[in-house]
């Protein structure tokens, strides 16, 4: 049995992927407004999965993008959440894109609400760890988004509407 141990040590230890948990509220030009769920980041051998946990949202498909700075507090001007910044873009590549592809690394799929204001269709970050998102902002925006700067940029998602600041993986 002294033998198994270290192989079955080995074993747990790869299969302990980091993790956490943020707490997402809608936000408006005044600040946090109402909490609507939680969303759980957790690392795998593809990328971070994003496992959303949501209610109380606008049915349909939604911009979700990690933002680079962890604050949710509306900017100087009254833009809900715009203290968060733009979309999390370490490289300076200046372009939305795909989670897959060439772009903002901050680009993470649409964010799909069913008929009832419920998300909790996982998506994947293929191109991102939970070290890179921890102390970042997460965002929702309303409408959807088509992972491209073209024919609006951003990929056309309006309003953000729903924040929260990523913590450390445990």
């Amino acid at each position: 049995m002294h033998r198994l141990l270290p192989s079955l040590l080995l074993c747990a230890a790869a299969g302990a992927q980091a993790q956490t948990t943020v707490a997402l509220d809608l936000v408006d030009a005044t600040g946090a407004t109402r909490a609507v769920g939680t969303v759980a980041l957790a690392e795998s051998p593809h990328g971070l999965v994003l496992t959303p946990a949501l209610q109380g949202l606008p049915p349909g498909m939604h911009g979700f993008h990690v933002h680079d700075r962890g604050s949710c507090a509306p900017s100087a001007q009254g833009v809900p959440a715009g203290a968060a910044g733009g979309h999390y873009d370490p490289q300076g590549t200046g372009k939305h894109g795909t989670p897959w592809g060439d772009g903002h690394l901050g680009d993470l799929p649409a964010l799909y609400v069913d008929g009832e204001g419920r998300a909790a269709m996982p998506v994947l970050a293929p191109r991102l760890k939970l070290a890179d998102v921890a102390g970042r902002a997460l965002m929702v925006h309303a409408g959807g988004d088509n992972h491209a700067d073209h024919p609006a940029p951003l990929g056309g998602g309006a309003a953000r509407i729903a924040c929260g600041v990523i913590g450390s993986a445990r």
